[in-house]
C-alpha cells in the first residue's frame, strides 16, 4: 500500500513546497519624482545651470563669439537639447569648470570647449571651414 501512495505523496509534497515554502520577500523603497521623459526636473535644471556656468567663462564666450553665435542663439539651442545631450554637456561643463594646472588638464579643457562649440554649431546648422 505504501508503494502505491509513494508517487502521489511525492507529487503533493513537491507541489506544497513550491507553492507555500518557496516565496521571495517583498522589497520596498522610496521612489523619486520623474517626468514623462524619465529624468527628474530638478536634475535637468541642475544640469542646465552647470552648462550655463560653463558658457559664462571667458574662453567659451570668446570661442562662441568667434564662430558668430549670439547669446540668444545659444540659449535657444540649449532649450532645444534632448535629455541625453544635456547630460553629456553637463558632464563636459563640470570638467571645464574644474580646470587644471597640469598640461593634461589644459588639453582636456580645450577638448571639452571644442566639443561644446562643435555641438552648438551643429545644432545651429553652421559649418567651420579651415583653410
Amino acid at each position: 500500500m505504501l508503494s502505491r501512495l509513494r508517487k502521489p505523496l511525492l507529487a503533493l509534497g513537491i507541489a506544497l513546497y513550491l507553492s507555500c515554502l518557496l516565496v521571495s520577500p517583498a522589497v520596498a523603497g522610496m521612489v523619486g519624482t520623474i517626468t514623462s521623459q524619465g529624468v527628474s526636473s530638478e536634475t535637468r535644471q541642475d544640469e542646465i545651470s552647470r552648462i550655463q556656468r560653463a558658457l559664462e567663462t571667458e574662453i567659451v564666450k570668446e570661442k562662441l563669439k568667434a564662430y558668430g553665435l549670439t547669446p540668444g542663439e545659444i540659449e535657444q539651442k540649449l532649450e532645444g537639447l534632448s535629455e541625453g545631450q544635456i547630460h553629456l554637456l553637463a558632464q563636459a561643463s563640470d570638467q571645464v569648470l574644474a580646470g587644471a594646472d597640469d598640461a593634461l588638464g589644459v588639453i582636456v579643457v580645450i577638448l571639452v570647449i571644442v566639443l561644446l562649440v562643435i555641438l552648438i554649431l551643429k545644432l545651429s546648422d553652421k559649418t567651420v571651414v579651415v583653410k
